[in-house]
């Protein structure tokens, strides 16, 4: 897109513009951060927009909503890329790259059926170690199974 096209969609007031997401990716995004439409937030979805960084990128515009740190970790392990903006005002006040977390705690849970932390005796939560960001890759603390990015982007769109 050039100066001359002019922008997608108008600026927000108050709220959080979500970056440079995988193209496609945009509507998980959503799913992971429970919003479907129906809680009243004005939202706008950009999808398969030109992108020097990624080629083809999507960007979600959620008015009235700032995203806390668990929200955060379940972008980046399905945008290991994306960039987060924090608008208050119409101004961008925060600006910062999500970053997958080293270790992954009570987000997902392990494909492992004999894993401990699946036992429903166990007080533990599943615990997971960054592997790799690109592709996304984590591995249980408990047992050691892999996960990789598709099977998370399921379990994460699954558990809403």
């Amino acid at each position: 897109m050039n100066a001359r096209e002019g922008l997608y969609v108008r600026k927000i007031k108050n709220g959080t513009v979500i970056d440079h997401i995988p193209a496609g990716r945009a509507l998980t995004v959503l799913r992971i951060l429970g919003i479907s439409g129906k809680e009243g937030l004005r939202v706008a979805i950009v999808m398969n927009v030109e992108s020097s960084r990624l080629g083809l990128k999507d960007i979600v515009k959620i008015e009235g909503k700032y995203l806390n740190e668990e929200d955060v970790n379940k972008i980046s392990l399905i945008a290991p890329l994306a960039t987060v903006n924090v608008i208050k005002d119409y101004e961008v006040v925060k600006k910062f790259k999500v970053k997958p977390p080293k270790i992954v705690e009570g987000i997902i849970r392990c494909p492992n059926p004999t894993c401990i932390s699946r036992k429903s005796r166990e007080p533990i939560k599943p615990k997971f170690r960054l592997v790799s960001t690109n592709p996304i890759k984590l591995q249980c603390i408990y047992c050691g199974s892999i996960i990789s990015e598709n099977e998370i982007v399921e379990q994460l769109t699954s558990l809403r």
